[in-house]
């Protein structure tokens, strides 16, 4: 795999990085708000958890369901 040489590539790869920067960070703030934390960390995790109350509920609408099986073993 080559390292991205084309603006295109970098914006994708920019993207990335911004989505998993806020993923983490809004998981963060979810558990720093279940622990008390000041009030905007309970805003950002209330918008995190609805975030993924959306993306759940996509998935569903789309057939796609999350059983917990991994898929290996017995």
């Amino acid at each position: 795999m080559s390292a991205p040489t084309e603006l295109g590539d970098h914006m994708i790869l920019l993207a990335l990085t911004g989505v998993l920067v806020l993923t983490v960070g809004g998981c963060a703030c979810v558990v720093w708000a279940a622990r008390g934390g000041p009030r905007w960390v309970h805003a950002v995790a209330t918008v995190t958890l609805a975030a993924g109350q959306l993306v759940r509920s996509g998935n569903r609408r789309r057939g796609i369901t999350s059983s917990g099986d991994d898929g290996g073993g017995e």
